[in-house]
């Protein structure tokens, strides 16, 4: 018997990213859509950033396999309002690098550092992981980290040089490009 997860992954072979969050929010769990919460901008960032060709929207979340990117979580069974609700056995990590192994992205974008720290954790490269490009892979896929878009993480501390979340999914944007 499979177990039903809080959000279907979109994935699929020959995509240019997949983007992954670490857990479904209440908002987004409820919906059945990704990035649904209140606030959240993480719609508007893929737009303004050039990484889909016009703003999709939670509602419309499965055509983004359309723009050649997809959409995961590192914790598929429960919905958390914030990343410090789960516990390190709600993250299957085995399982997110088997689907990025199988899959093979070009790029494997991290929304917020959480589930990155994980699975570089999981791969042997310790804890310290920053914003941006990262120098380890998962299989052939490049790894690059995006500061959080929810609506929770409105604090411009710890955006580690840019002035701005968009400024970072704006430099993500162009290393996809640069390939």
């Amino acid at each position: 018997m499979s177990v039903a997860h809080v959000l279907p992954d979109y994935l699929a072979p020959g995509l240019r990213a997949i983007f992954v969050g670490t857990a479904a929010g209440h908002a987004s769990a409820a919906r059945g859509h990704y990035y649904a919460g209140p606030g959240n901008e993480f719609w508007r960032y893929l737009a303004d950033a050039g990484l889909t060709p016009l703003f999709l929207g939670p509602d419309r979340d499965a055509e983004i396999l359309r723009c050649g990117l997809g959409l995961t979580d590192l914790a598929k069974l429960r919905a958390a309002s914030r990343d410090a609700d789960l516990a390190r056995s709600d993250f299957d990590v085995p399982a997110l690098i088997a689907e990025v192994e199988r899959f093979a992205p070009r790029w494997v974008a991290f929304h917020g550092k959480t589930s990155a720290v994980e699975v570089a954790r999981a791969l042997g490269h310790g804890r310290r992981v920053s914003l941006g490009r990262q120098a380890w892979v998962i299989g052939v896929s490049r790894v690059f980290v995006l500061p959080s878009a929810s609506g929770a993480n409105r604090s411009t501390a710890h955006l580690e040089g840019k002035t701005s979340r968009l400024a970072w999914f704006r430099e993500f944007a162009r290393e996809l490009g640069g390939d």
